[in-house]
């Protein structure tokens, strides 16, 4: 009885873009990873599918549990998540220069940064609501910078800088909802923004060291001249443009593009995707999938205004801050107007601890919709 009350406050809408995202993944994967293995073309299609048919019940279960019975384990999902970060960089396998994944099976391996987004959003929740109407003062930042911080430098050991950013952008939109006063939390981050600047003119100016290796330097300033290096970490950058730009109006058609087709462009399947996007479908293509992301966060914030408490809408709103960063920054990478960092396309991107977690946040949100009334009898 009390399930059928609650399918009655079901966001329908939110559900029909979220399946248009999901339909979209697959067709634009269909392409953009044709020609990556030449003797199973649709791979990495069948994966995603599979991965997409595991979140969608990973995200029923957590729909249908109260998201208020995760603030009683709080403490225990924080203290898991610090336990996964570490166990990483322990036990760990590294690849490509990075050490960030677990071996489950000789198939399947567990990214925990992935889902250490997840349930840092789920702890400073509760954490803020704690703090309700007390976070006016400079020290009152405190508290809440340290509870992020120490996960995230666990990220930033393995190291996975765009995983370490998601998190300064969840703690900013969490702190803003919590009540953060609005200029001191304005001047905070400005703070922080010109210590990074001035830390990297130190750098390159002076050789004073910093604890990044070169290589993650490198990518965060080539966007400004890509042309420096052609054939190194400017050669993502100039392929991504070129491939956008080159779809014009309507695109080059499906699996019509030269860039994503011939490898020329890489990681077309995973972060570059959009500049897939942008060379068969075009500006057409592109504008409609924004168009889908927006409405679909529109309806995410929906949901955070019509929680019932602000434990929900703080879970909402590190949920929503987290969906609109990764959309930012991956359609800004790719457009050559912000670093790359490696982060994926949300919904759209190959990869199963992608999916998942992002599947995880989206049943916390419907399990936060079908609760915005409580229940009278």
């Amino acid at each position: 009885m009390q399930l059928k009350r609650h399918l009655q406050n079901l966001d329908l809408i939110f559900l029909l873009f979220l399946i248009l995202l999901l339909s979209s993944s697959l067709i634009i994967l269909s392409t953009a990873s044709i020609n990556i293995d030449k003797e199973q073309p649709f791979h990495y299609v069948q994966l995603q599918a599979l991965w997409i048919f595991v979140g969608l019940i990973l995200t029923c279960i957590i729909a249908s549990v109260d998201y208020q019975k995760w603030r009683h384990f709080s403490k225990w999902i924080y203290a898991v998540n610090l336990m996964l970060l570490l166990a990483v960089i322990l036990f760990g396998n590294e690849a490509k220069g990075a050490t960030r994944w677990i071996t489950v099976t000789s198939s399947f391996a567990i990214q925990p940064s992935e889902f250490a987004k997840v349930f840092i959003i789920i702890t400073l929740a509760d954490f803020l609501a704690k703090r309700e109407k007390n976070l006016n003062r400079f020290r009152d930042f405190i508290a809440p910078s340290l509870f992020v911080l120490i996960p995230m430098a666990l990220i930033c050991l393995q190291p996975d800088l765009g995983t370490a950013l998601v998190f300064g952008a969840i703690f900013v939109g969490m702190m803003f909802v919590a009540g953060a006063n609005p200029r001191k939390l304005g001047a905070l981050l400005l703070g922080i923004g010109l210590i990074v600047g001035v830390a990297l003119w130190l750098h390159f100016a002076q050789g004073i060291p910093l604890p990044l290796k070169d290589y993650q330097l490198k990518r965060l300033i080539i966007f400004l001249d890509p042309a420096s290096d052609i054939a190194g970490d400017g050669f993502h950058i100039i392929q991504s443009i070129w491939a956008i730009g080159s779809g014009g109006l309507w695109g080059k058609g499906y699996r019509m593009g030269t860039q994503g087709q011939l490898n020329f462009l890489p990681e077309h399947h995973t972060d570059f995707i959009f500049s897939v996007v942008g060379e068969e479908f075009g500006f057409i293509g592109t504008i409609s999938l924004l168009f889908f992301f927006c409405i679909f966060l529109l309806r995410s914030i929906r949901i955070a205004v019509q929680s019932r408490d602000l434990y929900g809408t703080l879970i909402a709103s590190g949920i929503i801050s987290m969906f609109a960063f990764h959309i930012l920054v991956n359609v800004g990478m790719t457009s050559g107007i912000m670093p790359v960092t490696g982060i994926p396309l949300l919904l759209i991107s190959y990869g199963g601890n992608n999916m998942l977690s992002n599947m995880l946040a989206i049943g916390l949100l419907l399990s936060i919709n079908l609760r915005r009334q409580r229940l009278m009898f």
